[in-house]
């Protein structure tokens, strides 16, 4: 386990024995990590997760349904995550992302997955409820990026949906491979491309609200830009969804 500021993060044992799993997973790559987080900051994260205020926005629409908030106080905009904290989180959250852009994380990701990813592109919290959903789809934005999905929910039981699910076609989805039911203090990651179809299905639990994060992290050249197509020069795109 590795620390920012006397901080203990992640739990890179538990990373590193998903990783043959990861990189032979077919028709591409992904793979579930459990307590990724170290159990003491976890908690401190889980209890100031933030809570829905102005900041968050419906990121609703016929695909999805949710509500999130980006890193930042840019309401609504999907924008390259900024530099620097976030004043309205608490301190715990802005270590965290002070360590997901370092250097030592970024090293330890591309000895898991085998991606030559270099940089934090985008940084959001996302909450699901009762009825909200995510249909199958694939974003395929870049050959070299990596999603991870972190979940910070508890009391979520083996079954239920919620999680998100990778599959083998966009229309079935009896053709689902995996999903994910322990949503405390795990992620899923997967390396984004045409094959990689995800989604979430309808969430059926009374009272239910799911809390995630989603992180993008993706090759970037001080030359020539983010690896993703139309990424070279604008600091604003379409961000996919989760």
């Amino acid at each position: 386990m590795m620390a920012v500021e006397n901080k203990k993060i992640i739990n890179w044992d538990n990373v590193f024995k998903q990783s043959d799993s990861f990189k032979n997973n077919k028709p591409f790559k992904f793979g579930f990590v459990e307590k990724f987080i170290d159990h003491d900051f976890y908690e401190r994260l889980y209890e100031t997760f933030p809570k829905p205020d102005d900041l968050w926005f419906d990121a609703s629409s016929l695909q999805k349904s949710k509500v999130m908030r980006h890193w930042g106080q840019n309401i609504g905009k999907h924008e390259i995550v900024p530099p620097g904290d976030d004043s309205s989180l608490s301190k715990e959250w802005n270590i965290f992302k002070k360590y997901v852009e370092s250097k030592e994380f970024f090293e330890n990701m591309q000895k898991f997955s085998g991606i030559p990813v270099n940089r934090l592109k985008h940084f959001s919290f996302a909450i699901k409820r009762k009825g909200d959903f995510q249909i199958s789809h694939a974003h395929n934005t870049g050959p070299n990026i990596l999603i991870l999905m972190i979940y910070f929910t508890k009391g979520w039981n083996e079954g239920e949906p919620g999680g998100t699910y990778v599959a083998t076609d966009l229309d079935d989805e009896s053709s689902i491979i995996f999903e994910a039911y322990n949503l405390d203090n795990s992620v899923t990651i997967f390396h984004d491309g045409p094959d990689a179809i995800h989604g979430v299905r309808r969430i059926t639990k009374d009272g239910a609200e799911r809390k995630a994060i989603q992180l993008y992290l993706e090759m970037y050249d001080e030359k020539t830009g983010w690896s993703g197509p139309g990424s070279l020069t604008t600091e604003t795109e379409e961000l996919p969804e989760i």
